[in-house]
């Protein structure tokens, strides 16, 4: 038998207040889900550890009630990373495609202790979240169908411990996560024996706006240059210059930042050495106990993708637990979480891997291949195209979890994050980025549709959506009953659409595109998303958690990996 937990616990507790936690806080603060944030740290961090925020990212802290202009601030907005080869000669500058396909620029760079600043200062917004420093989690004491209890010590050895009930955990503390080691959740793949020397100084004088990373194989650097004279170098270092965890002496420091600029102690804000890891969980979800960013997986820097992986996490499992809380979705539609995330996640950690390699490498050799082959490339347009949009980063579709494939037109954006056009809407046709005029839920867009075509898709039994006519062509959007009518702004709705027309686009919360279909296709769309209703019974094939037994209190003891 169970029990309900008073209505004074949270619904959600987030163990970890750094990017990760703050985004989830944010994400389930803006939809009213009682969270509880807990921070082992007195405050958020010192340490400027994740130093690139990407377009995906910032949409989704654009999605969090606007969280995005609180941000801006902070950032550079980037024109993405230049690479140079031997002897310093420019090989690519890759800066994406250039035209702000999500509605905000391709890569930024920031300070992490400011980012993690604006984030705690802003959850002011949401007072369904209460945030708590200096506080861990010390066990998670038994799981039951309906709830899981936690125990939490403020303070010390000797702080108060209190006990608590709440629907789900959100495991979002760090690579020596106390989560994943609660749930006795390994971590598979490797650490690399390479030591890197990190040093954040001021006063500089780069005023770049993009990241350089410089592929000497005699020395690999990168330089990221921030706001107010805040600039990261990162240099590989030589075999007894300095072991990874030992703080590097300020003359090693001096002598490689030399060529770039003369140093004083003062005008180091950090160094540290540190060598790198590859490493994906086992499972991502343990009952109701999730985890996200390091705690999942950690990764080289070389792609920039660790903080933003971990902002795809949030995106992508904060508005599921939220429609289950609020009884529009049922236990299946969780398990997805994994499905989605771990073969995004497992590729990036794979591309970081090659990156470091390829870029990175000390082999002058490989290092002579390397220049002769993108040099080669940037001749032939394909290739240009390749390298300068990189496209080699892995491909983010979701191809099995709460999506529907489909063989129509438009099967190509069906798990895609949907495009963020400009659009023209309400009376007085005002630009606006498309995300704003969707709102928070489900979007099921109408390509020059007709109220016929409407009707056949409301008798579907698609997710409860906001209604919107997309009209083409240049013609004056129109709100009608129910419905709200955007236009094309800049060229690119018109080109996103013009294929699809007669069609919907049915586009999830976290704004990946969940279906396309015709008029005539919304049973079939309803029917396989209704596997994830929340008065769904278990359908084979389907995934499915049960609910777990009770358990004991686990107290497990795991080798730590740096966080």
């Amino acid at each position: 038998m169970t029990h309900p937990p008073p209505a004074t616990w949270p619904d959600v507790l987030i163990v970890g207040a750094g990017p990760t936690g703050l985004t989830a806080a944010h994400l389930l603060g803006s939809r009213g889900v009682r969270v509880l944030l807990v921070e082992r740290n007195a405050t958020t961090s010192d340490d400027a550890k994740a130093i690139s925020l990407d377009d995906e990212s910032l949409r989704t802290l654009q999605s969090a009630d606007g969280l995005d202009e609180a941000v801006y601030p902070i950032l550079v907005p980037g024109t993405g990373t230049r690479y140079f080869g031997i002897g310093g000669r420019t090989l690519l500058h890759a800066r994406g495609t250039g035209d702000q396909r999500f509605g905000h620029p391709f890569k930024n760079p920031f300070a992490q202790p400011d980012l993690e600043r604006v984030l705690r200062e802003q959850l002011r917004r949401h007072p369904s979240v209460d945030v708590r420093f200096d506080t861990r989690l010390t066990a998670l004491l038994t799981q039951h169908p309906d709830r899981v209890r936690a125990s939490l010590r403020t303070g010390g050895q000797d702080g108060p411990v209190e006990e608590l009930d709440v629907r789900y955990v959100l495991g979002c503390d760090g690579g020596r996560s106390t989560v994943r080691d609660l749930l006795s959740i390994p971590m598979q793949g490797r650490s690399f024996p390479d030591v890197w020397l990190v040093v954040d100084t001021l006063q500089d004088t780069h005023d770049q706006r993009y990241g350089m990373h410089h592929g000497d194989p005699e020395r690999p650097v990168v330089i990221v240059a921030g706001r107010e004279g805040r600039c990261r170098y990162e240099f590989r270092l030589k075999p007894g210059e300095c072991e990874a965890g030992a703080p590097p002496p300020f003359t090693l420091v001096r002598q490689l930042l030399r060529p770039y600029r003369e140093i004083t102690a003062a005008q180091v804000e950090r160094a540290v050495a540190y060598s790198f890891h590859a490493l994906l969980a086992d499972r991502l979800r343990d009952g109701r106990c999730f985890l996200l960013g390091d705690a999942a997986h950690m990764m080289p820097p070389f792609a920039g993708q660790g903080l933003n992986s971990g902002v795809r996490d949030a995106a992508n499992l904060c508005w599921k637990v939220a429609e289950v809380m609020a009884g529009r979705a049922g236990d299946a539609l969780l398990d997805t979480y994994d499905t989605e995330r771990r073969p995004h996640a497992r590729a990036v950690i794979d591309l970081s891997v090659r990156l470091g390699r390829i870029v990175m490498t000390t082999s002058r050799p490989r290092a002579l291949l390397r220049d002769v082959l993108v040099r080669t490339a940037m001749r032939i347009p394909p290739g240009r195209r390749y390298l300068t949009e990189m496209r080699y980063r892995p491909d983010a579709r979701v191809r099995a979890g709460a999506v529907v494939p489909s063989d129509c037109r438009g099967r190509e954006l069906v798990g895609a994050m949907l495009p963020q056009p400009r659009v023209l809407h309400g009376p007085h046709h005002r630009p606006t980025r498309l995300d704003s005029v969707l709102g928070q839920g489900w979007s099921l867009l109408g390509i020059d549709v007709t109220d016929a075509d409407w009707a056949a898709a409301a008798r579907g039994g698609l997710p409860e959506s906001a209604a919107v006519d997309v009209f083409l062509d240049d013609h004056a959007p129109r709100d009608r009953a129910g419905r709200t009518g955007i236009a094309d702004a800049d060229g690119r709705l018109d080109a996103l659409f013009t294929r699809l027309t007669g069609c919907f686009v049915l586009v999830r919360p976290d704004r990946l595109v969940a279906a396309v279909f015709t008029p005539d296709q919304a049973a079939y769309v309803g029917g396989k998303l209704g596997h994830f209703s929340a008065d769904s019974p278990t359908v084979p094939g389907m995934p499915s958690t049960p609910a777990p037994e009770p358990v004991p209190e686990i107290q497990h003891e795991s080798p730590g990996v740096p966080r």
